[in-house]
């Protein structure tokens, strides 16, 4: 079977073969490639679009790799894509396409120049639903207050984002779930989405790998974890949640002076050296509410971390929180687990499939903060509660992330989609 896959991100080898830097986002997607190239009956090919970069062909590992330059961010359509499309729809004489997201609209460019494709796209969220969770419960005056003259110039404040996700969904991510006849999901969350997008669509089951180093990793500890430490994993935009975790400690800061909150991506609460990167709105607010609250020097921002750096703060923290408005099945909740960091996350989306309440992890309800607070405070007042959640967790995420039962499960997709 020949497989094209359409992704968002470039694969390391391809990234070290251009010299640029090697995306940290995606990880879970590369060891999958190399997994199915590795099947005698598939030829794999990955596709790429990008704005930055030539048109350019690359081979490693089996897999055969094409850069695609776009004339358009990839949330507009690109209609200088097509015939680039169907260059690749020729040469590569695709069985089964498979796009990784639904969220950009270089898909949309290649299901009209070959509308008799077979198309699956593998959901991992979607922001057409995404779009009434972004708020995450600022208030119109929050949101208002910390517009700044970057986000005005660059209409890119949190109202203008939250709109742009609408028109996302309505315009790219509909059309293109509502075009193909099969979707690949992992939760119940995501199969009553697609169903009631697409009635008639073929869904299939497949849960995710991780990336490589999670496998092989060590184990998290009580014993050799720093006590009060929170990690999160995501905090550029207000549906992660940060500013829940934030409340939330701020109730419980006098019980537990040592807390840290230690947080993965960009510093949201600092402009770039000579402000050439001013803060935007949801840093703005974020930093009012860490100063009014006085918590800004327990908070420190990690920048973007590689999985070995990711794999470091899991296992030094005393407490991993997924604290978002809306997730469909975040993979750093499944590296948390199969890990055994003790685990806090809000109850929506897909979520309860990954954590059973007191067992391998505790559940609480995004709005209310205040029963955040006393979640983390089971966790911090219980070694017993700890370690069982630990132990609990790394059997469940063991199961639901092995890779040879998933790369396994995925090739028989291809396959019954190839003979549907």
């Amino acid at each position: 079977m020949k497989i094209l896959w359409i992704t968002n991100t470039i694969f390391p080898e391809f990234a070290k073969y251009l010299e640029i830097p090697v995306p940290f986002v995606g990880g879970w997607m590369f060891g999958l490639g190399r997994a199915m190239a590795r099947f005698e009956d598939i030829e794999l090919t990955v596709a790429t679009v990008t704005v930055s970069s030539k048109d350019q062909t690359f081979v490693s590992e089996g897999i055969t790799h094409y850069l695609i330059k776009g004339s358009k961010i990839k949330n507009k359509y690109d209609k200088r894509l097509e015939p680039k499309w169907k260059r690749i729809i020729d040469e590569v004489q695709p069985d089964v396409i498979h796009m990784h997201g639904s969220e950009y609209a270089h898909g949309l460019s290649l299901m009209k120049v070959y509308p008799e494709g077979n198309f699956v796209v593998s959901i991992q969220g979607l922001i057409s639903v995404y779009t009434r969770y972004y708020l995450a419960r600022l208030g119109r005056g929050d949101i208002l207050s910390t517009i700044t003259i970057r986000d005005l110039i660059k209409r890119d404040s949190i109202l203008d984002q939250h709109k742009e996700f609408k028109i996302r969904g309505k315009t790219v991510e509909l059309p293109i779930l509502k075009g193909v006849k099969h979707i690949i999901g992992r939760t119940s969350w995501d199969y009553s989405h697609a169903k009631a997008i697409n009635p008639t669509v073929n869904y299939h089951f497949q849960n995710e790998s991780l990336r490589d180093p999670f496998y092989s990793s060590t184990k998290w500890s009580f014993d050799n974890c720093t006590p009060y430490t929170i990690f999160i994993s995501q905090s550029t935009r207000p549906l992660k949640g940060l500013h829940q975790v934030i409340k939330a400690v701020s109730l419980i800061n006098e019980d537990y002076p040592k807390i840290q909150l230690r947080i993965a991506g960009s510093n949201i609460i600092r402009p770039s050296r000579f402000g050439k990167r001013p803060l935007k709105g949801y840093g703005v607010y974020i930093k009012k509410l860490g100063a009014k609250l006085g918590l800004l020097n327990q908070m420190t921002f990690l920048g973007g971390l590689t999985a070995e750096q990711m794999i470091s703060e899991y296992l030094n923290c005393h407490l991993f929180i997924c604290p978002s408005s809306i997730e469909n099945s975040p993979n750093s909740l499944g590296e948390a687990q199969i890990l055994g960091t003790p685990i806090i996350a809000s109850y929506t989306g897909g979520i309860p499939d990954m954590v059973t309440h007191k067992i391998t992890g505790l559940l609480y309800r995004f709005e209310e903060h205040e029963m955040l607070a006393q979640e983390i405070k089971r966790i911090f007042d219980s070694q017993e509660l700890s370690k069982s959640i630990s132990q609990e967790g790394i059997e469940v995420a063991t199961i639901r992330h092995n890779r040879e039962t998933n790369s396994q499960r995925l090739h028989q997709i291809y396959k019954i989609i190839n003979n549907h």
